[in-house]
């Protein structure tokens, strides 16, 4: 009978419980233990389809911890994942805020001092150029293979791997159509050097950058 106490959800007689969990195992059962269905063929809950959700919400707690506004865009259709603002200085520009198109990767190709990633030409294109309201970045997430290992939470901190780069690509040309030499990307390199903290998320809303989209 179900109980309004443990919502909805009938008790469990403990005595069956235990002996389901420690029941002995027959001969045919030795040797290592097949890991549930929703683990096989993954190290997580089910795909590794939630990578790129990772690397949006990575994003987005650095964006909460420097104290600026995130708005997602509902609909990917202008390549933008987030809207990042805040309400301006007295004095200054009110309520300035940037875009960012945000991928996740845990194939990184590193170098020493830059990572070239295989952007799409479709998504290079929403981020090459001047054209737009407010200035847009590419945010480069990386994260481990393994997802058990992407957080790590301790009453003390939490800490989450490994690390978020950022590209401005407003002063490229975009791709124009029937010159991508046969292929579906462009290789962009972003600087080692331009590492996503709080403080340098503050920096992508100097003026310089808005000049570059002449706003």
């Amino acid at each position: 009978m179900a109980d309004s106490t443990t919502g909805g959800i009938p008790h469990q007689q403990p005595n069956d419980l235990l002996k389901r969990l420690f029941a002995p195992k027959t001969a045919a059962s030795s040797g290592p233990v097949p890991p549930p269905a929703w683990l096989q063929g993954s190290q997580g809950f089910g795909d590794n389809g939630h990578r790129g959700a990772f690397g949006e919400e990575f994003i987005r707690m650095l964006a909460t911890a420097a104290n600026l506004d995130v708005t997602r865009k509902e609909r990917d259709r202008v390549g933008v994942d987030w809207q990042l603002g805040y309400a301006g200085r007295r004095g200054t520009r009110r309520y300035p805020a940037i875009e960012a198109q945000v991928k996740c990767t845990s194939s990184p190709d590193l170098h020493d001092d830059h990572i070239r990633y295989p952007l799409k030409v479709k998504n290079y294109n929403q981020l090459a150029g001047n054209d737009y309201e407010m200035p847009r970045f590419l945010f480069l997430v990386l994260a481990p293979v393994d997802p058990f290992t992407w957080s790590h939470a301790t009453e003390e901190r939490l800490r989450l791997s490994h690390a978020a780069y950022w590209l401005c690509l407003h002063d490229q040309k975009p791709i124009t159509l029937g010159n991508t030499s046969g292929s579906s990307t462009r290789t962009v390199y972003i600087p080692r050097a331009n590492l996503l903290t709080v403080d340098s998320l503050h920096d992508l809303f100097a003026e310089d950058y808005r000049e570059l989209v002449g706003v």
